[in-house]
């Protein structure tokens, strides 16, 4: 009986909620916005956030679950003020060829691609695209970079090492320079220098690639490392190089091995720190975590405005709800309501309120998600946490929020209630 009467307390107290906001239905308004904004910044927030980690590590995993990269410098957001004590990296030497040859030869190593990114003008007779980011990589970057190419080819060993002016261009760069004419052999013009087009290829999208400029819709072109190396303005010491471990070997044993053979090939001292950095999925998945980490702490901040905007909300419209009600709550204490019941009633009601907002906010959320991911490469999906936590700091607002109107209905003399008018 007693869960009984509790569930018809609740159904009671909703149905008192919903006579309130009809009654009062600008401060009911008020108090639901405050909430629905408060609950869709968690559910956009956790939506965008989950989808871009799982377009993030979808990215990762194109590389291999074991691959890793060696990098002049690491990855992270340390604070940096361009001195020596706060980020001594800088300093670090570059990575060279001779150094991407050596890992490449290493028995436990399958593949080792050396890879520079710049960014320059393309130009084909009278069409001229500026700010187009290109890869320069060695002849296995097909390996791990998952994409296709069609019409045309890659291009060979032998005209990665004898620097061969050729590109491979993706469908957005092809579209803009040739239109829906065919492309292959075709020669246009990369900082002054003319290269022949071999292919077209196309990759899939995905954040850390349109992060970097290398989504589907942006133009981009791919050729050969040595030919960037010795044709072309880039930035050498951003040479980097994408290490995939033969299968079966594990990657703490061929990170082991990299790192003993640069800090030999370096003359570091056993004192002294590595100048280089060997950085795995695991490293660049807790960075990202930090990032986005710190933006959904914002948004909840955020979202914490928005709901005490909607617990004020429920504090008035309580208030109010107990004046206007004080003979009825003095017509059910003289009929053996408990100040429990009371208390009861009324704080379903508080929660039921919040619980409008917590609803219209999901609503919201969840039509942003989906806009977000029809019309953008993020994959946003609501995780179940977010949906939980929503609902969870809605009823808690409206619980906390709604406790002084309540515990004042509950403490009312049942005698000076009936005399109220």
């Amino acid at each position: 009986m007693r869960m009984i009467d509790r569930l018809l307390m609740a159904l009671e107290g909703i149905g008192m909620a919903l006579e309130s906001m009809r009654a009062n239905k600008v401060r009911a308004a008020l108090t639901i916005a405050g909430v629905a904004i408060g609950v869709f910044v968690v559910v956009a927030m956790g939506a965008t956030v989950n989808g871009i980690r799982q377009s993030f590590q979808s990215d990762l995993d194109e590389f291999g679950a074991t691959s890793f990269q060696v990098r002049r410098r690491g990855v992270g957001f340390n604070a940096c003020d361009g001195t020596d004590d706060t980020c001594p990296e800088r300093r670090n030497p570059a990575i060279t060829l001779g150094e991407w040859n050596d890992i490449k030869n290493l028995p436990e190593v399958e593949t080792a691609t050396a890879w520079l990114s710049g960014q320059t003008t393309f130009e084909y007779r009278d069409r001229q695209i500026k700010n187009v980011g290109y890869d320069a990589q060695s002849t296995d970057w097909i390996k791990t970079d998952v994409a296709d190419i069609s019409p045309g080819r890659s291009f060979s060993n032998a005209e990665h090492d004898a620097g061969a002016q050729v590109v491979i261009v993706n469908d957005t760069l092809k579209n803009r320079l040739f239109g829906d004419s065919d492309p292959i052999g075709k020669q246009i013009s990369i900082e002054g220098k003319q290269f022949t087009v071999i292919g077209v290829f196309h990759t899939k999208a995905g954040f850390l690639k349109t992060l970097d400029g290398r989504g589907p819709d942006q133009p981009r072109a791919i050729l050969p490392m040595m030919t960037a190396y010795r044709h072309l303005e880039v930035w050498r010491r951003g040479l980097l190089i994408m290490v995939k471990p033969r299968m079966g070997i594990d990657q703490a044993s061929v990170m082991d091995g990299i790192t003993e053979m640069l800090r030999s090939s370096r003359g570091l001292k056993p004192a002294q720190p590595n100048n280089f950095a060997l950085v795995a999925q695991d490293r660049m998945l807790e960075t990202f975590n930090q990032l986005f980490g710190a933006i959904f702490m914002v948004g909840l901040a955020l979202s914490a405005v928005g709901l005490l905007v909607g617990g004020v909300g429920v504090i008035a419209i309580m208030m109010i709800s107990v004046t206007e009600r004080t003979r009825e709550i003095g017509v059910r204490k003289a009929l053996g309501a408990t100040r429990a019941t009371i208390l009861w009633q009324f704080l379903v009601e508080a929660a039921t309120l919040t619980s409008i907002g917590a609803s219209v906010g999901l609503i919201i959320g969840t039509a942003l998600a989906w806009v977000v991911r029809t019309y953008t490469p993020v994959p946003t999906s609501i995780p179940g946490s977010a949906i939980l936590m929503a609902i969870g700091a809605s009823v808690l607002t409206g619980v906390v929020f709604g406790t002084a109107p309540a515990m004042r209905a509950s403490r009312l003399d049942p005698v000076e209630a009936l005399r109220h008018e």
